[in-house]
């Protein structure tokens, strides 16, 4: 009986022997091509953050580039428009002068011949509004 059942078990635990180091084999091999996917998603994955920061940093130059440029044209612009302003101010201040002027010569002739100094002249009134201007 030894000799048939001795051969059987051996026979049985070879197969099964087998079949554990087949599926050891089958495990290294997953395990050798999931590190190989592993590597290779990690070097996808790297080269994709690296491209993303150089976008990232691209973008913010051209960005910041763009900014300046638009700084500088409203700053030109408003140094126009401030100038532009000052110039009408300007020319409105000359204005409301000469009219002050016209306004007080006209005054003074009419002071004048009210108090009775009838051979004073616009002419002279003029000229002494011009006298005590430049003084």
């Amino acid at each position: 009986m030894s000799k048939f059942i001795v051969p059987r078990i051996r026979e049985t635990i070879e197969l099964r022997q087998k079949k554990i180091d087949d599926n050891l084999e089958q495990a290294r091999a997953i395990k050798e091509k999931a590190e190989i996917s592993l590597q290779k998603y990690e070097k996808a994955l790297n080269n994709a953050t690296e491209k993303a920061n150089e976008s990232l940093l691209k973008t913010k130059a051209e960005l910041k580039t763009f900014i300046e440029k638009r700084q500088l044209e409203l700053y030109e612009n408003l140094a126009r428009k401030i100038k532009e302003g000052e110039a009408k101010i300007e020319q409105e201040r000359v204005k409301a002068l000469q009219s002050i002027e016209e306004m007080s010569l006209d005054l003074a002739v009419n002071v004048a011949k009210k108090v009775g100094l009838k051979d004073i002249k616009e002419k002279d009134i003029k000229e002494a509004v011009k006298t005590l201007k430049a003084s």
